[in-house]
């Protein structure tokens, strides 16, 4: 070699020497100058992907998801083999040789730059994906490609291969709200990520490319491309042998949008919790995958729903057919995709599907629903027993043919119904989404049958049907804690949104009266004690004017009993009763239930359920009737956990404590002070006014929550358990012989409640209980429109009461309150409560208020009471009648 090649090649190894090292200094300032701006990769191990808020009941099954990402985070482990192959395959099959940057993407990317003038693709690495996707945006700037580089060199330095696979799986945006393929395979199948194929987990692999625009549902036949190319990478890779990629290619492609599947029907639970969860945790809530874990049993509410849509359904069909919800041109029936997609936006409430008339003859209808399919309504499924509705309280006669009421364009609703054999005398739905209709005509009378039916069996047909104009609301909590059991705030959350079990405040009517008697019994009154039923008027300034008072029926009893006046439900008997009490304390009294004073009217109407209260507040009241006569309050969210199932907050509500270890408590587990009536003396004037409600000792903390071992604290008493015992045994009379008989069909004894019905009517109420749970229940028209004549909160709210009930119940033993000590049973004279020795009836009191025995007085013409029959009794309090009538 000549001195002058070596020269050149020397020069051109320092030429060479002098680039790289310009270059090294060039990479060195730019690492400089963006090192500082770049995160910390540490914080990618704590990194909290958005996830929604989910909703579940308290045995775990799905009632709600809120939040504009769709996630839910896997695990490697968790990740099926093939399906991480798929993602290699169409995305980066060095990832596990790489340092994190491939120099041969890079180049490649160079060299459609130069050649475009474009650029085309970015040579991204896995790695540097999942760097773009929690740091950095997407936009194609030179700047952020450095950027990019140099946190994926980081992130391999500090990160496994594992855990970069894991952020890339759980980050990256697939289409359709769908962040991470495990909500994408929830989106796009409907299923578990590993619940699928290898032609289905190549084409989840392939969205990454574009999610938005060429993914299975947007561009089927971009995406089956783009999936028939990764298995071929597989197949060339080795991942896959030649018979799975020919059976894979050929698969049809399945995908389509799935909502999420909600496991529980329950919105107007799922949105008290949402509202919950924002409350605690702020606008994070839609975002940190918190789970709220409500008291809601999936069973109860599943009940409930059912009981109140099908009692509302059942007052409806009492008061007429109103109609087709709507009448469509008749050339709209001519074309098929309109008609469809017109149905398609008619929300199915209830239930019940909408569906258009395309024919009419005079004892059949035909139909055509919204999957397409056109069948027909015969005229004993509810055609035959239509009564047109003219108002509340009056119907047309009978349809006698349906071109009468009917034709061509009108939408109507069915239900759906399956039918077994005549001969069981029995309907049954073939699956749990299908209603039993023990009779397919919703529209009958309830004392007639369907002659018509045939004898043959028939296994699915339509029936006639039609969505409620009134609304109702139903809820039943634990009596022991308030924990909301179940909750339905309206026939359906799509038709509306209004909770009318917390939002609706409604006048009670009757059904609140228990709590006006709890008040006499707790001050000395006896179930015995006599009460004039008899008219009354009234002229204050407070009541506007004269206010004339009614029994229902306008009828007067005369001297009444408590008991019988509380389940005949006299009007007279507790406006009396509230007079001799007196406003201030019967208030104070009432207020320990739990009720708010500024709710409460302050005049003697509240003795008639004047005061605007929410079932809510109804059931609250109850359930101190149910579990011995302690105040609770209710409550929904049981505790919220984290993404990653730690308890973040638990609840710890007012308990009722029935095991507490300490001496000296009660049999409903509470430490209490003997009754001093003189303690609880006020300043108002006369021998028998200004007793205020009873003040009692409670221990500090109750049983040890197994949550998080903390004590739950105790419930406060709203009435002493000789009280709550004696009230239980009347409200039992409602049932047994009261306002409430329907309830009988139940045939348990541990049941009682109490009716009610205002003006109108325009409200009807049933809240009661049995130990197991407190529930109240109420009928109404948002309007305030009235009800119609005969109906009342036994005919229209107790029905819902008694099925929901019933439901909830069955299997259960019967449970009773246990007798206090100072308890007793004597005979009494049911003319005039008091003692006597032969016939009359057995009644409850404490020991301390037996009343005395019955004496003929002959200068009074009437039996008296013996002061000297037991000496040293406390005497009953009695309001013996001024005036008959």
């Amino acid at each position: 070699m000549t001195a002058k090649v070596q020269n050149r090649l020397l020069g051109l190894l320092w030429l060479c020497l002098a680039g790289l090292s310009a270059s090294a200094m060039v990479l060195a300032s730019i690492y400089l100058y963006l090192k500082p701006g770049l995160p910390s990769i540490e914080s990618l191990r704590d990194i909290r992907l958005q996830t929604p808020l989910r909703v579940y009941s308290q045995d775990m099954k799905l009632i709600g998801e809120f939040g504009e990402k769709r996630r839910s985070p896997i695990t490697i482990e968790q990740t099926p083999e093939p399906f991480i192959q798929a993602i290699l395959a169409a995305e980066d099959a060095s990832f596990y040789s790489h340092n994190g940057v491939s120099i041969k993407g890079l180049i490649r990317a160079a060299s459609q730059l130069i050649q475009t003038g474009a650029i085309q693709s970015g040579g991204s690495t896995l790695t540097m994906q999942v760097a773009r996707n929690f740091f950095l945006s997407r936009e194609q700037r030179f700047i952020r490609k450095f950027n990019e580089i140099l946190l994926s060199l980081q992130i391999e330095r500090e990160l496994t291969k594992d855990e970069i696979l894991t952020l890339y799986i759980n980050k990256i945006f697939l289409g359709n709200r769908a962040y991470g393929f495990q909500a994408a395979a929830q989106v796009y199948y409907g299923r578990d990520i590993k619940a699928l194929n290898l032609a289905q987990w190549a084409m989840m692999a392939g969205l990454p490319k574009a999610p938005s625009t060429f993914n299975p549902i947007a561009n089927p036949t971009r995406a089956l491309v783009r999936r028939n190319w990764i298995l071929k990478r597989m197949l060339d890779l080795g991942y896959i042998d030649q018979d799975a990629y020919k059976h894979s290619i050929t698969a049809p492609v399945t995908a389509r949008y799935h909502s999420r599947d909600l496991d529980l029907d329950a919105p107007y639970i799922a949105e008290m919790a949402r509202k919950e969860a924002v409350a605690l945790f702020g606008d994070s809530a839609y975002t940190d995958g918190y789970q709220v874990v409500t008291t809601v049993d999936s069973r109860l509410q599943d009940a409930a729903r059912k009981a109140l849509q099908h009692g509302l359904e059942t007052y409806d069909t009492r008061h007429g057919y109103r109609g087709p919800e709507q009448r469509l041109p008749p050339e709209l029936l001519h074309d098929s995709d309109q008609l469809i997609d017109l149905l398609n936006e008619i929300p199915v409430l209830g239930g019940l599907e909408p569906a258009v008339v395309t024919a009419v003859e005079p004892r059949q209808l035909q139909v055509q629903l919204r999957d397409r399919r056109v069948v027909e309504i015969p005229w004993r499924n509810g055609l035959n027993a239509i009564r047109p509705y003219i108002s509340e309280s009056a119907r047309g006669p009978r349809l006698q043919s349906a071109e009468k009421m009917f034709a061509p364009g009108d939408v109507v609703r069915l239900r759906h119904i399956v039918l077994t054999p005549r001969k069981n005398a029995s309907h049954t739905a073939s699956n749990p989404t299908d209603e039993e209709i023990p009779n397919p005509d919703p529209f009958a009378d309830p004392d007639e049958s369907d002659s018509e039916l045939s004898e043959a069996q028939v296994t699915e047909e339509w029936a006639l049907a039609q969505v409620p104009a009134a609304q109702g609301a139903l809820v039943s909590i634990d009596p022991k804690d308030g924990a909301i059991r179940a909750l339905v705030g309206g026939y359906d959350f799509r038709q509306s949104h209004f909770n009318r079990v917390t939002q609706a405040a409604r006048q009670p009517g009757s059904s609140f009266k228990p709590f006006i008697y709890a008040s006499a019994i707790e001050r000395g009154y006896t179930a015995a004690s006599m009460i004039n039923d008899a008219p009354i008027i009234f002229e204050e300034t407070n009541l506007q004017d004269v206010w004339r008072p009614e029994n229902d029926g306008g009828t007067f009893l005369g001297p009444t009993r408590l008991r019988t006046a509380l389940y005949k439900s006299r009007n007279m008997v507790s406006i009396r009763l509230l007079q001799a009490l007196g406003l201030d304390y019967a208030l104070g009294f009432i207020e320990g239930f739990g009720f708010e004073r500024s709710k409460l009217a302050r005049n003697l109407t509240i003795a008639l359920g004047s005061s605007a209260l929410t079932p809510l507040d109804m059931v609250r009241g109850y359930a101190a009737f149910a579990n011995g006569g302690y105040r609770v309050e209710p409550y929904l969210v049981d505790r919220v956990l984290d993404v990653n199932g730690e308890v973040l907050y638990q609840a710890l509500p007012l308990t009722v404590c029935t095991d507490c270890p300490e001496p000296g408590i009660d049999a409903q587990g509470f430490k209490e002070e003997p009754l001093d009536l003189a303690a609880w003396q006020q300043a108002e004037e006369g021998p028998d006014q200004g007793k205020g409600p009873v003040k009692l000792n409670v221990l500090p903390v109750g049983p040890l929550d197994p949550a998080k071992n903390q004590a739950r604290p105790l419930a406060p008493r709203a009435m002493t358990v000789e009280t709550t015992y004696i009230m239980d045994s009347i409200l039992k009379d409602v049932i047994k012989k009261g306002t409430g008989r329907r309830a009988l069909v139940m045939k348990r004894g541990d049941i009682a409640g109490k009716t009610g019905t205002t003006n109108g009517p325009r409200d009807a109420w049933f809240s009661g209980y049995s130990p197991y749970l407190a529930t109240s229940a109420w009928v109404g028209f948002d309007s305030y429109g009235e009800l119609g004549k005969n109906e009342y909160g036994g005919s229209a709210a107790l029905p819902i009461w008694i099925e929901f009930m019933s439901a909830a119940l069955k299997g259960l033993p019967e449970r009773h309150l246990p007798q206090p000590d100072n308890i007793m049973t004597v005979r009494i004279n049911p003319k005039n409560g008091l003692r006597t020795s032969y016939g009359g009836m057995f009644e409850i009191f404490r020991t301390n208020r037996v009343p005395g025995r019955e004496v003929y007085n002959p200068y009074r013409h009437r039996y008296t009471d013996d002061d000297r029959d037991m000496p040293g009794r406390e005497r009953p309090v009695e309001s013996l009648p001024e005036e008959l009538f």
